[in-house]
C-alpha cells in the first residue's frame, strides 16, 4: 500500500504555491529552502505525479495535477482547522452541538435573526433544530432530544424541567378575505361562527389531550400544524386562530381578515425557555436563551400590532388610490 500524504506535505505544498516560490516558502514556514523543496520532491514521489514545473521557468508554477491536488489539500487542511477550533471549544466548556426545539408561536424574523448570529458566534458548534406544535415542545426537551425548548403550552409544571418566560406571542381568529364571516361588517357572535367550520391543530404529544382551545365551532376539521392551517384558511375552507406574526403580510394585503369575535380569547401567549434541571445549557445554548429573550420581549403588543396592520392598509390603500 503506498504511503499516505502527511499534513505537513500538504501544508508545505499549499505554502509554496500560495507564496508562488520554494524560497518565498522557505521564508514564511521558518525552514531551510532544501527542507522544503525536499518534502516537495517526496510528496510527489509518494503521488506518482509531478506537482510543479521547473524547468526553464524562474518560478515553480502549478501543473494541471498540481492544480488539482490544490483544491485537495485546501479541502483537507481546511477540515483539520474546523477540527483544531471544536477540539479548542470543547476543552474550554463549549458544547459540540446544540439541540433546540422551537414552537410554531416564536416569529419565524426573531428565529432567522438568532440563528444567524449563532452561526457568527459559534461557528465550531453543530445546531439540531426541530419545530414543533403546542406540546411537543416540552416533550423534545423531557426525552432529551432536545437540549432546550423555546415556545409555549406549558400545560403541566414538571420538577424536572426549568421554565422561564423569555417574552410573548399571540394568536388571532381569522378568515379569508371571500368568507363568509369577513363579509358581515359587525363584531360576530358564538352563533356567526357556531355553524361555520373551524380549522384546529391536534397536539400530537397528547400533553393537552381532552382540552380544546378557543374551539367555539360544532364543525371542526382537525390539523397536524400550523403551516397546513394557515393554507386552508387562506383558502377559504374554513376559520381559525393563527399566529399574529405568520400572517401580519396575510393582513397587510388583505388575503386574510381579522375577525372581531368577543368568544375568542385573544390575550397574549406566553413563550418561555424551556430545559432539564440536570441538564443545564452550557455556552451556547445559554446564549441562545438570552438572544432569544432579547427579541421576544421587544415584540409588540396587540394593540401595537393592529395599529401597525392598520398603518400598512391604509399605505396600500393610499398608494391604490394614486
Amino acid at each position: 500500500m503506498l504511503p499516505n500524504p502527511t499534513l505537513d506535505q500538504l501544508q508545505v505544498f499549499l505554502t509554496v504555491a500560495e507564496t508562488g516560490s520554494f524560497s518565498a516558502a522557505s521564508r514564511a514556514l521558518n525552514r531551510a529552502q532544501s527542507v522544503v523543496s525536499y518534502t516537495i520532491a517526496n510528496l510527489e514521489a509518494q503521488l506518482e505525479v509531478p506537482l510543479f514545473e521547473r524547468s526553464g521557468a524562474r518560478q515553480p508554477k502549478l501543473t494541471e495535477a498540481g492544480k488539482a491536488m490544490l483544491e485537495d489539500a485546501r479541502r483537507i487542511l481546511g477540515d483539520l482547522q474546523v477540527m483544531r477550533a471544536r477540539v479548542k471549544s470543547l476543552r474550554e466548556g463549549l458544547e459540540a452541538e446544540v439541540s433546540v426545539a422551537i414552537s410554531v408561536m416564536v416569529p419565524s424574523r426573531a428565529l432567522v435573526d438568532v440563528l444567524r448570529e449563532f452561526r457568527e458566534m459559534f461557528p465550531s458548534v453543530s445546531l439540531s433544530l426541530n419545530v414543533g406544535e403546542l406540546g411537543m415542545v416540552m416533550d423534545l426537551v423531557l426525552s432529551g432530544k432536545a437540549t432546550i425548548g423555546i415556545g409555549g403550552a406549558v400545560v403541566k409544571q414538571d420538577d424536572s424541567i426549568v421554565t422561564e418566560r423569555i417574552g410573548h406571542s399571540f394568536m388571532l381568529p381569522v378568515a379569508a378575505h371571500n368568507h363568509p364571516l369577513a363579509g358581515i361588517g359587525r363584531p360576530l357572535t358564538l352563533g356567526d361562527v357556531r355553524e361555520e367550520v373551524q380549522l384546529v391543530v391536534t397536539d400530537a404529544s397528547g400533553r393537552t389531550k381532552g382540552r380544546d382551545f378557543n374551539v367555539l365551532s360544532y364543525k371542526t376539521w382537525r390539523v397536524s400544524d400550523i403551516a397546513t392551517k394557515h393554507q386552508l384558511i387562506k383558502a377559504g375552507l374554513g376559520w381559525g386562530g393563527l399566529p399574529a406574526s405568520v400572517i401580519h403580510d396575510d393582513l397587510t394585503s388583505g388575503r386574510l381578515v381579522h375577525l372581531d369575535l368577543d368568544a375568542y380569547e385573544q390575550g397574549e401567549y406566553p413563550i418561555y425557555s424551556v430545559r432539564q434541571l440536570a441538564n443545564p445549557p452550557g455556552p451556547a445554548a445559554t446564549w441562545m436563551i438570552d438572544a432569544f429573550r432579547t427579541r421576544l420581549s421587544a415584540c409588540p403588543s396587540q394593540a401595537d400590532f393592529h395599529a401597525q396592520i392598520a398603518e400598512l392598509q391604509d399605505a396600500g390603500t393610499a398608494l391604490a388610490a394614486e
